[in-house]
Formats: C-alpha cells, structure tokens, sequence
C-alpha cells in the first residue's frame, strides 16, 4: 500500500475516533506530499527514499517545536507536538537500535578506510545513504565522532 493510500485510510480512522492530534499530523503529512509532488524535480511521483525523507523532515520540525515549547515553559504544547511526532514517526521504517548502528557503522567505517575524525566526511557520506530512514543524521553523526576518536 502506497504511503498516500495508508495516510488516507489513517485520517478517516482519525476522524471516526476524534482523536484531533493524529488527524492534525496526518493532514500536515499529507500536505507535504502534495506539495513535494508538485514541485520541484519529482513532478508526479515520489520515491521510496524521498517520502521518508519528508517524514523525518516532519518528525524533526515537530521535536524542534516540542523542545521550543519545553523551553518557553509551555508543556501543553510540547506534549501535542511529540504526540504529533510519534504519530509521524510509525510511518517511517524500524529504527535502529544503538548497538545495531554502531556496529553497521563500525562496518562503513572499516569499508571507507577511516581512521581519524579529518574522514568523518566520507564515512558520514556513505553512512547517510545506506542507514537513511534508519537512524537519523544527528545520532549517525554522534557515533562516527565517537568511532573516529577512540
């Protein structure tokens, strides 16, 4: 089932249940879709690769705002944007857990010949591409630092 099919089915559960804030991030979702479907290159249709980058692109806005919100002393607000962002987050595929990427980033890192963190670049290069949608950026970028300097 396309991703454009599952949120619909998504918002019309949404909707019967009353459960406003799955609705508001489903429709946030899909509005991106849209948007991303008529613009820029991808005119029609997106890849695979393309909708999980727009839902981890949603997931991450939504953390921003949560934390915005802790903040500013606002917890209704944080509550509803991380409620929103897990709801995001069950469309995306399984992330990984800490020692499953540190050991496939163990494996890059051997792949590409790093040794010292002056190569985080090539390693984070190869390893956004092969663990995208499975771990996102700033963690990746966490544990290379910490393979590369040990």
């Amino acid at each position: 089932m396309s991703l454009e099919t599952n949120i619909m089915e998504q918002m019309k559960a949404a909707m019967k249940e009353k459960n406003t804030v799955a609705l508001e991030a489903l429709r946030a979702i899909k509005s991106e879709l849209l948007l991303a479907k008529t613009s820029g290159e991808n005119l029609g249709e997106l890849t695979e690769q393309d909708e999980i980058t727009l839902l981890q692109k949603l997931v991450k806005q939504r953390k921003e705002a949560a934390e915005q919100f802790r903040v500013n002393n606002r917890p209704e607000l944080e509550e509803k944007e991380l409620k929103q962002a897990e709801v995001i987050q069950a469309f995306l595929p399984a992330q990984l857990s800490e020692e499953e990427l540190v050991s496939a980033l163990e494996v890059i890192v051997a792949e590409v010949g790093a040794t010292s963190p002056k190569d985080m670049g090539k390693v984070m290069g190869v390893a956004s591409k092969q663990l995208a949608g499975k771990a996102d950026g700033k963690t990746i970028s966490e544990q290379v630092k910490k393979i590369l300097s040990a």
